[in-house]
């Protein structure tokens, strides 16, 4: 019987290395169309993102109505939609650390929307970071893993139960629960926690998104993997997590501007996504020491190129509903504000516009 029988942890291991020795080296055209998707949806982002801060000024001046009440907000979740589905075709044809950091197309596209749109300024340090930008995302592109494994249900099945990638499951929900507790308990509505928690979401993003991705792409070529239970369990996770990251996201387009969370967003992104390829696929499992390293330097490059198009940018300015442009009135050519004291009696009164008038007779005279 001993001769019939393989020892679990053996036949893992056997099926494990079978499909690890199924390596493609992905042909040029297939990396150049998963670019071109990424690139095209991270811009639909980019404006969805802008269209959504948009739909949040128009509430606020209106009212206290839910964003979900607006039009113009579900349009920008439309496009948020599109553009995600195509980062999610990108990730089927090349690895996610290949993907995840042309992100970076989205700050450069917001930085032109705000000035076609917003009529900013575009500034020196923006001009110094989109160049920086665009230089580190090609130096990344250049020296990231160019092969890619099949992924399917096996290999997924495995990978979910290393130890090394529950080790950092374990973490992530541990950093995942404080930062809920500091930021519902203990009030803390900083950016950076909302980032965070953007961030931890989007690692098991990307994780589901490849495993879905990868085992539609093999039953396409004929292998089925939609019968598997870890293709199901990886689905939920993956539509989980996306709604939990529109929802902080949304938050955090509510409490800041665009131009702060656009970047910050990727950044987090970026190295949650290039930590979770590394954890879970092994994607530079093979690299040479210097493309690791030349790697890294492109998304330095791109980091700081991001922040420097984000820095100092100005905001929308608020008016003071309280004063009164009295050259907006007709007959009125006095151009100062004019309020009265809010603790005298004639606050808010008929008699507090005739002492208005007067003084402007008087300062006339």
């Amino acid at each position: 019987m001993a001769n019939f029988s393989l020892p679990w942890d053996a036949l893992n291991l056997t099926i494990v290395m079978a499909h690890r020795a199924e390596i493609m080296e992905n042909p040029f055209q297939a990396y150049l169309v998963g670019i071109i998707i990424s690139i095209c949806g991270n811009v639909l982002i980019s404006i969805s993102l802008n269209i959504q801060k948009y739909a949040h000024i128009c509430l606020s001046q209106r009212g206290s109505k839910p964003y979900y009440t607006s039009v113009i907000w579900w349009c920008g979740l439309l496009l948020m939609g599109v553009g995600e589905l195509g980062n999610f075709a990108a990730y089927g044809f090349a690895p996610a650390s290949l993907i995840a950091p042309l992100g970076c197309v989205s700050v450069i596209a917001s930085a032109f929307i705000s000035v076609i749109f917003l009529k900013e300024n575009f500034r020196v340090s923006d001009v110094v970071g989109v160049t920086l930008a665009i230089t580190g995302t090609y130096i990344l592109v250049t020296f990231a893993p160019h092969t890619s494994t099949h992924i399917t249900a096996q290999l997924v099945q495995y990978n979910v139960v290393n130890w090394y990638f529950l080790l950092y499951l374990m973490i992530e929900v541990i950093a995942f629960c404080i930062l809920l507790f500091l930021y519902y308990k203990k009030n803390m509505k900083k950016i950076v926690i909302v980032m965070l928690l953007i961030a931890l979401l989007a690692s098991l993003t990307v994780i589901s998104v490849k495993a879905v991705s990868g085992m539609i792409t093999e039953t396409i070529k004929g292998h089925l993997q939609l019968i598997y239970p870890i293709f199901y369990v990886m689905f939920v996770i993956m539509v989980a997590s996306c709604a939990f990251q529109i929802k902080f996201l949304n938050q955090a387009m509510k409490m800041f501007d665009a131009t702060e969370v656009v970047p910050i967003n990727f950044v987090f992104f970026t190295a949650s996504a290039i930590v979770a390829g590394i954890i879970f696929y092994q994607e530079f499992e093979d690299l040479a020491l210097l493309n690791i390293f030349m790697f890294l330097f492109g998304c330095l490059l791109s980091f700081l190129g991001v922040f420097l198009i984000a820095r100092n940018r100005p905001k929308a300015k608020k008016q003071d509903c309280n004063f009164i442009e009295m050259d907006m009135v007709p007959g009125q050519s006095h151009t100062n504000r004019v309020q009265p004291e809010s603790k005298t009696q004639t606050y808010g009164s008929l008699t507090a516009k005739f002492m208005c008038n007067r003084g402007d007779q008087i300062e006339d005279s």
